[in-house]
């Protein structure tokens, strides 16, 4: 799992793992969103025909969102007579036998009582019949400790590739040091997994703490990589558009939303523009494909009669009030991207409401 840096797949390799490890027929991973749904929600053992007559993604009630505010396992002979049960679509598979974990992402805070949830792997139907065990609750512990490590490492990738480093330092280090404790937060955890097993099956806890030791030393070399790297090679190489087609097809094949770009009469920008207008790229679509359940996003890059360019990112999604992102405190990279603009002699527009979809647009001047 570890070697896997794309979201999507991290999360569809955990629940893979989870059900074929236990002995489970059904096996789903939520992320939530901060709008009473999920960012991303996987399921393992469910057909794609059956996927599409269940309907549209799960919100967060019933025993999927009791999980969501539990930092320990629940563990039931039967999900259907728990109290928190909620009703389920007429075509969804019949569960029985249930076992939730959660995925903790680091230490609380000295102000938070409880560590934040990132995520929960559900398990349903043991095989064979009967519920699930002690056994198989310690094991899936052990798995959602490496799917802590998993996702903060795909995380921390993600956010490497959207930051620049030129002209902002300071900021970096900042971003770098979460990045950091993240990640030795689930090193950590990986470490205590192996200290379990240490009675019980010395070669595989020797074997879990060599790959501790290896994992610390590629987070290593990867924040160097950070630091040194000012500008993509992609983008010193092969010119902004092509950089930018080349990511938005990485994308489209990753993601379900269609996702589409296109260049018109673009001409070469100074480096430092034409890095802004990448970033700023970068956020958008993180932006639309983690938080706006989008099914399409359009980037346009268009050069100007001034000779600089017009960057646009939109998507269909469900829009939201920029007001209130930031009066709760949650930017979503917008400050960041208005600065990156800025900085170049830029200016940056955003409009959206909800409903109505988002549109980023960026424009930069002329050499």
């Amino acid at each position: 799992m570890s070697r896997h840096l794309e979201v999507r797949e991290v999360l569809r390799r955990i629940t893979a793992s989870a059900r074929r490890l236990l002995g489970a027929e059904y096996a789903a991973l939520g992320v939530p969103d901060d709008h009473g749904g999920f960012a991303q929600f996987v399921v393992d053992g469910v057909t794609d025909e059956q996927w599409r007559a269940i309907g549209p993604l799960p919100r967060q009630h019933g025993v999927l969102a009791a999980m969501l505010h539990e930092t320990g396992p629940i563990r039931l002979d039967d999900v259907r007579r728990a109290p928190a049960f909620g009703g389920w679509p007429d075509a969804h598979p019949a569960l029985g036998a249930f076992l939730g974990m959660p995925i903790v992402d680091a230490d609380p805070d000295e102000d938070e009582d409880e560590p934040e949830v990132l995520g929960v792997i559900y398990l349903a139907n043991k095989r064979g019949g009967g519920g699930f065990t002690d056994h198989d609750e310690e094991l899936l512990r052990i798995l959602a400790a490496h799917a802590a490590l998993a996702l903060t490492n795909a995380r921390l990738y993600e956010r490497s590739r959207e930051l620049t480093l030129a002209g902002e330092r300071a900021r970096i280090a900042h971003d770098l040091h979460d990045a950091v404790s993240q990640k030795l937060f689930s090193l950590r955890l990986t470490a205590k997994a192996a200290a379990k097993l240490v009675d019980r099956d010395p070669a595989r806890a020797r074997a879990e703490l060599a790959e501790v030791a290896r994992l610390a030393a590629e987070a290593a070399d990867e924040l160097r990589a950070v630091v040194v790297e000012l500008r993509p090679a992609a983008l010193e190489e092969d010119g902004l558009s092509a950089t930018l087609a080349s990511q938005v097809q990485v994308l489209d094949r990753a993601h379900n939303a269609d996702i589409a770009f296109a260049a018109d009469r673009v001409r070469a920008l100074p480096q430092a523009q034409e890095a802004a207008l990448l970033r700023v790229a970068q956020e958008a679509l993180h932006n639309a494909l983690r938080h706006s359940g989008a099914g399409r996003v359009t980037v346009t890059l268009a050069g100007t009669p001034e000779r600089g360019a017009v960057l646009r990112v939109s998507d269909n999604g469900r829009g939201f009030d920029p007001g209130a992102v930031r009066r709760a405190g949650r930017h979503l990279g917008l400050a960041s991207m208005r600065d990156r603009a800025a900085a170049v002699g830029g200016r940056l527009t955003l409009d959206s409401a909800p409903g109505t979809g988002t549109i980023v647009e960026m424009e930069v001047p002329g050499a």
